[in-house]
């Protein structure tokens, strides 16, 4: 079954870490450029790191130094992607997904996971 699960997600002070990882199910995941994406309340869903199934990064400017995005090879057709946060600011509160770049090659949204910074 085709499927993206994402978890980690939390409460935390500004300046805090959280790590967040992503099972994505199935093995056509292998061959594509995986994404952590993120939508604030009321803004359009952005994408904010990115790694390509050789492993190159990429980040959006708001995340730069702060995200680091890597990816585990398959266990059982289940890749987990992860985003370890630092330095967190309240501006980083969202919903955070992962997905394919661009999204939807393989599946559609999971559920995603509520990162909250908060004092």
């Amino acid at each position: 079954q085709v499927q993206l699960v994402e978890s980690g997600g939390g409460l935390v002070q500004p300046g805090g870490s959280l790590r967040l990882s992503c099972a994505a199910s199935g093995s056509r995941f292998r061959v594509y450029t995986m994404g952590w994406y993120r939508q604030a309340p009321e803004k359009k869903r952005e994408l904010v790191a990115s790694v390509t199934s050789s492993g190159s990064t990429n980040y959006g400017d708001s995340v730069k130094g702060r995200f680091t995005i890597s990816r585990d090879n398959a266990k059982n057709t289940v890749y987990t992607v992860y985003l370890q946060m630092n330095s967190l600011k309240f501006d980083d509160t969202a919903v955070y997904y992962c997905n394919t770049v661009p999204h939807g090659l393989v599946s559609s949204w999971g559920r995603g996971t509520q990162v909250t910074v908060s004092s």
